[in-house]
């Protein structure tokens, strides 16, 4: 499946059913793939498919800020350039010449891997439908909001994750339900970027060399395991007179079998202009497509716990951080201390309750599939989610909000605030559930964790053990269990453990180390 199709709403059955009076919603962080784009990279022009298309206005608006002042000396003063952007490429005898679609259009041509139009429409839907569920029919989120500093706002630094997470935002929150403030204007939300050789949003290859040569191992066994197969014969059947001379359908041929498929996806999900022959839609081909690729790409989550730790395990540290750090609340400390200062301006309890993230593909299965919970043979389609809910009983007191230690001794101010301070008590979110007291421990009692993957509930193998779910219902982990299964493959130092075992096996010797226990 390229698109998702959404599922119907819940119905109010449904809903009692999933959140029970017993429990309250605490906190949710929400992982989204970006939307529909075109392919990154060009493929198959040899049959009649064209590099650049036509589907990205949004690129007749473009806006920078620009330095409205003259002044030898900046003032601050910012004033907004409005721009539109054209591509330019090679032509006959290298000459330079505009990039033109299907029937030459100039204006709205997207660059490789762009969010396009349907993609823009189908994150802002998703908005839509997270705003019918936590605010319409749960109450969770407020209906109007006058800043947004209740939230952790995250992008990885590709513009079709960024674009994404803007339109999942404007739906969610849009103008109507922005209040402006004391000085009439609404204050602009904070997102938070990282530099490529700091991204943990994705499994980072480029920047993680041990992680990398993993990657490439069971990417290898994926290709001994099918290149000489009956299935991979179909698809040569299928694919083959459109490879390049000499070369035949393969996990690792050029382009690569995944390569292929996200040619035939980014296609099949746009217009008639920028379609492949009908061949290449053939659905028993896509399906053994599919299934190869998911294994290629995947399996190393589910069998390896060096490949969760490196390529997904600090982005689960961050995010059980924070949900352990809502419960202590050591106040700028709780897991988002990378945050602004908060504006003052409203109550949230002084606590984060909402998170949002424009990611990718491989963020969203490699983080099911390291939690043993994605048993599946199916790609994430665009715009894809993964809702990670944690409650707390019903009974349990909502935390309050601590001071912050820089601030109440009158050492370090905003600056120690934002980037920490050496004063501030560690706690306990960080740190491995077998080192915990058993004081510590309890302070994890009565909270629970719940993911939704495409609003269908998914459960973590370690949660069906007794004990470690909600009674009645397996997919409520205790926060204690969830916390033990994603320490055992948080990293302690991801860059240093990046550079270690480049000289051990990159698959594992022995028996699989199984994902979700």
């Amino acid at each position: 499946m390229t698109t998702l199709v959404p599922r119907t709403p819940y119905t109010d059955d449904e809903l009692r059913k999933l959140y029970p009076k017993n429990l309250q919603l605490h906190l949710v962080q929400v992982l989204m793939r970006h939307g529909e784009r075109t392919p990154v990279s060009a493929r198959f022009q040899n049959a009649g498919l064209r590099q650049w298309w036509p589907y990205c206005a949004s690129v007749r608006q473009m806006r920078s800020a620009v330095l409205a002042s003259t002044n030898s000396t900046t003032d601050g003063a910012f004033d907004v350039l409005e721009w539109r952007r054209r591509l330019e490429t090679f032509g006959p005898n290298d000459e330079p010449v505009v990039a033109g679609g299907p029937k030459g259009e100039l204006d709205d041509v997207c660059d490789m891997g762009s969010l396009t139009d349907l993609g823009r429409q189908s994150t802002y839907k998703l908005g839509l439908r997270l705003r019918q569920h936590y605010v319409d029919r749960l109450g969770f989120l407020p209906a109007t909001i006058t800043s947004a500093d209740f939230m952790y706002l995250r992008s990885t630094p590709v513009p079709r994750a960024l674009e994404s997470l803007h339109q999942t935002f404007s739906a969610l929150y849009p103008p109507s339900a922005r209040a402006p403030g004391p000085d009439g204007k609404f204050p602009a939300p904070t997102i938070l970027a990282r530099v490529p050789n700091d991204e943990t949003l994705y499994p980072n290859e480029g920047n993680c060399r041990r992680f990398a040569a993993l990657s490439r191992a069971f990417a290898d066994r994926a290709a001994d395991r099918w290149n000489n197969t009956p299935d991979m014969e179909y698809l040569q059947k299928v694919y083959g007179k459109w490879m390049a001379a000499g070369s035949k359908v393969a996990v690792d041929s050029h382009p690569r079998l995944s390569g292929i498929m996200d040619t035939v996806n980014a296609t099949d999900a746009h217009g008639p202009a920028t379609k492949l022959p009908k061949e290449f839609y053939d659905a028993k081909a896509r399906a053994i497509m599919e299934n190869i690729s998911v294994e290629e790409w995947f399996d190393g989550f589910k069998e390896s716990k060096e490949y969760r730790t490196l390529g997904i395990g600090a982005l689960m540290g961050d995010i059980v951080g924070r949900m352990v750090g809502s419960i202590e609340q050591p106040t700028t400390q709780d897991g988002a201390n990378t945050l602004l200062k908060r504006s003052g301006q409203e109550d949230h309890s002084g606590r984060i309750r909402f998170g949002l993230s424009g990611c990718h593909d491989t963020t969203l299965a490699g983080v099911l599939a390291s939690l043993g919970a994605y048993e599946t043979n199916k790609w994430p389609p665009f715009t894809s989610h993964v809702a990670i809910e944690m409650f707390r009983d019903a009974k349990l007191p909502e935390p309050l909000p601590q001071q912050d230690p820089a601030r109440k001794s009158g050492g370090g101010g905003f600056f120690s605030s934002v980037f920490g301070s050496s004063a501030a008590p560690a706690g306990i979110r960080r740190r491995p559930t077998a080192e915990l007291t058993a004081d510590e421990k309890s302070k994890l009692d009565g909270y629970y964790v719940r993911i939704r993957y495409n609003d269908e509930p998914v459960t973590v193998p370690a949660c069906r053990l007794p004990g470690n779910h909600l009674e009645g219902d397996e997919s409520f982990c205790t926060l204690a269990a969830f916390k033990a299964v994603v320490d055992k493959f948080t990293p302690t130092n991801w860059k240093q453990q990046c550079r270690m075992n480049r000289d051990q096996p990159a698959l594992p010797t022995g028996e699989p180390e199984w994902a979700g226990h």
